[in-house]
């Protein structure tokens, strides 16, 4: 392997198939393919049309990442993919896809945990990450806070959504609001037109009584979008921009309040927020407001880097490689249920 080993990732955990190129902890490129288009008129991720869309994709992705990279597929030194958590189907893609060019070039394989790549991509934006700092992992598929200690080595999950996680309530309530799929970026514009976003309160979930202490660092959301759609059935008049302003505000109120708390009680200075959900308006804002406060720095990837994509998987992969962790066993295969502490396949 050269001293400054070229690393490509590959991501396809879900509908976005990701291939990126990563050398000295600097992203050469990344480039993205999305089948999001074929999924909207069934208003959710169709697991097959996915699996399809990945087999499509993948090799044209890599082309255009090598040639926009200006490297050739023989220069790489080491790969990653996405081993989980995500769709079964769509991880089998990338990660035969890998395996077969890890064999052909003769260079180690990593199989990845993505969820935590989506922590590991923002030291392309705000530098090297620190030593130890709380993960705030907010998607459609997770709402958790990690404690990280030493990535790429430890990782220490401390709570997570019982239920429903931000951006699958964000897409149910849409939903309920006629809002077309993904709803989530939908909402967040919606909720910003709110004449008066105070108009409406929404309960929190897991902040009152018992329940503040004995799951001081989990979420639950369910019983809001009960509540949601109790609302707009009494109130079938109501102004949908201040129903979403509150549902947005009762979200965000949790995520927030729990990843300082965590940073606090765990004396971390420096949150960092990863995955699809980063992107909402209200979420930055108001973790930053709240942070600041307690003298705690937060750091958020570009929207761009929000999202599935291969940069996340490279940033990762990159990290392994240069803490000098063996390579994934050949026979691994995807987990779907990947634990989050379990940051690749050894």
């Amino acid at each position: 392997m050269n001293s400054v080993p070229l690393i490509l990732g590959i991501e396809s955990t879900c509908d976005e198939t990701g291939v990126a190129l990563v050398r000295n902890r600097t992203l050469l490129t990344d480039v993205t393919a999305t089948s999001m288009d074929q999924h909207v008129r069934f208003g959710g991720i169709i697991p097959e049309i996915a699996s399809r869309a990945h087999l499509e994709s993948f090799l044209p992705a890599l082309d255009s990442a090598l040639e926009q990279a200006g490297v050739k597929l023989s220069d790489v030194d080491a790969i990653a993919c996405a081993a989980g958590p995500g769709l079964v189907g769509s991880l089998t893609v990338g990660i035969t896809s890998a395996k077969g060019l890890a064999a052909a070039l003769g260079v180690p394989l990593y199989g990845v945990n993505h969820v935590i790549g989506h922590l590991a991509i923002d030291m392309f934006e705000h530098g090297p990450l620190p030593d130890r700092f709380i993960g705030l992992v907010a998607s459609g598929g997770h709402s958790n806070l990690l404690l990280i200690e030493d990535l790429p080595c430890s990782v220490v999950e401390l709570g997570g959504t019982l239920d429903d996680a931000a951006g699958e309530a964000f897409d149910k309530v849409g939903r309920l609001m006629g809002l077309p799929y993904p709803a989530g970026p939908h909402m967040d514009r919606l909720a910003a037109s709110a004449q008066d976003p105070d108009a409406i309160r929404f309960p929190r979930g897991l902040a009152a009584g018992k329940d503040k202490e004995r799951y001081k660092y989990d979420f639950s959301f369910s019983g809001l979008k009960t509540a949601v759609s109790r609302y707009l059935i009494e109130h079938p008049e109501a102004d949908h921009a201040e129903v979403a302003a509150a549902f947005s505000e009762s979200i965000n109120d949790s995520l927030t309040a729990k990843a300082v708390r965590a940073a606090v009680d765990s004396g971390c200075k420096v949150i960092v927020v990863g995955g699809g959900f980063a992107a909402n308006s209200r979420l930055r804002s108001l973790l930053a407001e709240r942070a600041g406060k307690q003298g705690i720095e937060v750091r958020i990837p570009p929207m761009r880097y929000c999202t599935d994509n291969g940069a996340q998987i490279a940033a990762l992969g990159a990290l392994l490689v240069e803490a000098g962790l063996p390579p994934s066993p050949a026979d691994f295969g995807p987990d779907s249920g990947m634990e989050l502490e379990q940051i690749y396949m050894s």
